[in-house]
């Protein structure tokens, strides 16, 4: 018989038992000498130290900095965004906070996949011909593991915050980099340690969560690879790549073929979705341009091959003048153009990093909550204020556009976002925007309450509910029911107290507060009763639905 522990479903030691036993077997069969003594002579002790002090250092940004110790699944994400170089705390942070638990799982498996390899590629103990151990910092195999990797980690998280566009958050800039440095090395390895990593979180939700059970329902979501930050993961992987070229042509390492490296960045690029290239359109729409993202990714393939397989020899040969194309070899010209396609994704983040929130009103002119220098409104068809001010068109594409839902702002630190789209809010109905600092952090309710005006549209109001205070940020013009009783209109209105009825004959209107549940009321010569959220209009014999409480999910 099989003790479980008290706790722990027989699921998840079901699934522990089977890695205990594929790991037990593997290591009767193969022994572990030659893979113990492969490890050892790169690390120390044959462990990536250098991984391992990186995974530690961005899980404490979560839970120390962003307070995921207290809010596991609700971590303060908005002031350690990279909103601005006028913010130098968010553009410090981006690169290693997290927007909840998954993106920070997600992101901690791609670096224990990913990050070995870079390790790995790097050494604690020096490679280069002639260099003692311990004669210098950069030959100290302590110095390399504890305090080289992770500065270099930390340098290309501050590059990719610098040069993301628009307020990013999340350490993939840092993991793309990673498996760009792995590539230059090891190209099929990085897709094997991709394919590893998806392993690991599917153990990751089978502890988690071994049994699931879903049905169809209604659900609100943008589409998945407009979640993407595809600018970001692409600066990252580019920065990788070439300090993967710099360090292998400075060593004079042994690199891989052409035909491993076009195989091997093609497949990570489709793996890792670098081919969701799309636009925002605006309005809670999003362009893809899948065939054009495809090709890119293959040029990109073959560009990479060219740097890193190409030989030293000069790209044409001229006999007349051999001395004035000497100095450009072959790869020299690849690592050129890959020098210019990393300023081409980051040199378009400069003007956008160098904005901040303007001054004036807070957007849409209603009512809003300050929290220590943050103001929360709601707001519908306004500019984005995260959007350049240069307008730029292509494809028919702008970026001049207009946002709706809940807007955060906060002059101090250049913050402008919209924290809860309309589209959102319309269909949960409430829902909390966090803001804080280091050290603290406030929430602020955002409730929405409407009536469906039968025939005629929706009526709703949104309300801010913080510290006691209930403030009514945004009421939705009136909407007319289409239904005509003893020759009057009805329609319903939002005021900042709640909903009324207005009933209209010609030029003559009436009013009234909208009844309460079970209740009647008189307006405008007709009796209206509320049954269980639904308003009917009564005169005589005839009554008619006009008007229903909105619901959500």
């Amino acid at each position: 018989m099989v003790a479980v522990p008290d706790g722990l479903p027989i699921q998840q030691v079901a699934v522990l038992l089977s890695v205990a036993v594929a790991l037990a077997v593997v290591y009767r069969l193969d022994g572990d000498a030659e893979w113990v003594a492969t490890l050892r002579r790169r690390f120390v002790m044959g462990v990536p130290w250098g991984t391992l002090t990186v995974l530690a250092g961005v899980l404490g940004v979560y839970l120390l900095l962003q307070d995921g110790l207290s809010h596991w699944y609700r971590p303060v994400t908005i002031p350690f965004r990279a909103w601005s170089y006028f913010y130098p705390l968010g553009m410090a942070t981006a690169a290693f906070a997290h927007s909840g638990a998954g993106h920070l799982v997600g992101n901690l498996v791609g670096t224990l996949a990913l990050a070995p390899l870079a390790e790995y590629a790097w050494g604690h103990f020096p490679r280069r011909r002639g260099t003692q151990t311990f004669t210098s910092p950069l030959t100290n195999p302590y110095v390399r593991a504890f305090v080289a990797f992770p500065a270099a980690v930390v340098g290309i998280g501050l590059f990719t915050s610098a040069f993301a566009l628009g307020p990013v958050i999340g350490f993939s800039g840092v993991v793309f980099a990673f498996a760009g440095f792995a590539l230059v090395y090891y190209p099929i390895a990085t897709v094997v340690a991709v394919a590893v990593g998806n392993a690991l979180r599917t153990l990751y939700g089978a502890l988690r969560q071994p049994v699931v059970s879903a049905s169809a329902s209604p659900s609100y979501s943008t589409p998945w690879w407009a979640d993407v930050a595809i600018q970001g993961h692409a600066i990252g992987l580019l920065a990788g790549i070439l300090l993967g070229v710099w360090l292998a042509r400075t060593r004079g390492d042994d690199r891989p073929s052409a035909s491993r490296i076009v195989a091997g960045v093609v497949l990570f690029g489709v793996a890792q979705s670098l081919w969701a290239v799309y636009w925002y359109r605006g309005g809670e729409t999003y362009v893809l341009f899948r065939a054009v993202g495809l090709a890119l990714v293959v040029l990109f393939a073959a560009l990479v091959a060219v740097t890193v397989a190409a030989s030293d020899r000069p790209l044409v040969a001229v006999p007349e003048n051999p001395r004035a194309v000497r100095a450009v070899a072959r790869w020299r010209v690849g690592a050129t153009v890959l020098l210019l396609c990393t300023a081409a994704l980051a040199g378009p983040a400069v003007p956008v990093n160098l904005t901040t929130a303007a001054d004036g009103d807070l957007a849409g002119g209603g009512g809003h909550v300050s929290v220590r220098g943050y103001e929360v409104t709601y707001a519908e068809d306004v500019p984005d204020g995260m959007v350049s001010v240069v307008d730029v068109e292509a494809f028919g594409e702008t970026t001049r556009v207009n946002t709706s839902g809940v807007i955060v702002r906060n002059r101090d630190r250049g913050i402008w976002m919209t924290a809860v789209s309309k589209g959102r809010l319309d269909f949960t109905g409430t829902t909390r925007v966090h803001v804080g600092g280091v050290g603290w952090r406030e929430s602020v309710r955002v409730e929405r309450t409407g009536w469906d005006a039968i025939g005629g549209g929706t009526v709703y109001r949104v309300r801010l509910v913080y510290a006691g205070r209930n403030v009514t940020a945004y009421t939705s013009p009136p909407a007319a029911s289409d239904a005509v009783i003893a020759g009057r209109n009805v329609s319903v209105e939002a005021t900042t107290d709640g909903f009324r009825l207005n009933v209209s004959l010609g030029n003559r209107s009436a009013t009234h507060p909208m009844p309460a549940v079970n209740e009647t009321s008189s307006v405008g010569g007709l009796e209206f009763t509320n049954v269980d959220g639904r308003i009917y209009a009564l005169s005589g014999s005839t009554q008619v639905r006009v008007a229903r409480r909105e619901t959500y999910e």
